[in-house]
């Protein structure tokens, strides 16, 4: 294995306001182990952002340069920084200059993409802040630990999103000892036995 591999890919995941550059959501990772020597990438690896002032003042500029680009990807503040504009947010996806840009920016893809499937559409300052455990819940089955867990948006949905709201059944209004209680739950029975013969086949 060479020197500079690792699976510690992703160095931040972010998303700002692209309205007034306020942080809706950021998650910064850090190397659990600090490679040690004169290898190229011990000052990468290490967290350039140990504080909340040192993260304000990074969005902050990335904000500003990411403004005036029209592209996906810049290199700043020698981090390879891959972006998508969404209505009126920013999603970053930061990563030291020796990964790979292609994987990074699949991450990318697959947490815009996420977003688009769990919020049906629509990603905006609003959503994200009203659905905020979902997205970070989204975020960590995307990266954990800077390590990228898993790029289809389609199994990322499916292991945060929430239940249904007609599969979820209500057995509070349902009294088992009348007959009138064993009735529903005979007809809720076979309702359920209905569909679940009906997905199967």
């Amino acid at each position: 294995m060479s020197p500079g591999m690792s699976l510690y890919s992703v160095n931040a995941i972010i998303i700002l306001s692209s309205d007034d550059g306020s942080r809706i959501f950021s998650k910064y990772y850090n190397p659990p182990h600090q490679q040690t020597g004169s290898g190229a990438s011990s000052s990468t690896s290490s967290n350039p952002y140990p504080d909340k002032t040192a993260q304000t003042r990074f969005e902050k500029g990335l904000l500003a340069k990411t403004a005036k680009q029209n592209g996906d990807i810049l290199l700043y503040d020698n981090r390879v920084v891959l972006y998508k504009m969404e209505s009126d947010v920013a999603l970053y996806v930061v990563g030291s200059t020796e990964e790979n840009e292609v994987l990074l920016y699949n991450v990318l893809l697959a947490l815009r993409d996420s977003l688009h499937l769990l919020f049906k559409q629509s990603v905006d300052k609003r959503t994200i802040i009203e659905n905020y455990d979902l997205v970070a819940l989204l975020i960590d089955e995307l990266v954990d630990d800077g390590i990228i867990l898993e790029t289809d948006p389609s199994i990322v949905v499916q292991r945060c999103s929430k239940a249904p709201t007609q599969d979820v059944v209500n057995l509070r209004g349902i009294d088992p000892f009348s007959e009138q209680g064993v009735n529903n739950l005979a007809q809720l029975g076979k309702a359920k036995i209905t569909d679940w013969l009906r997905t199967g086949l």
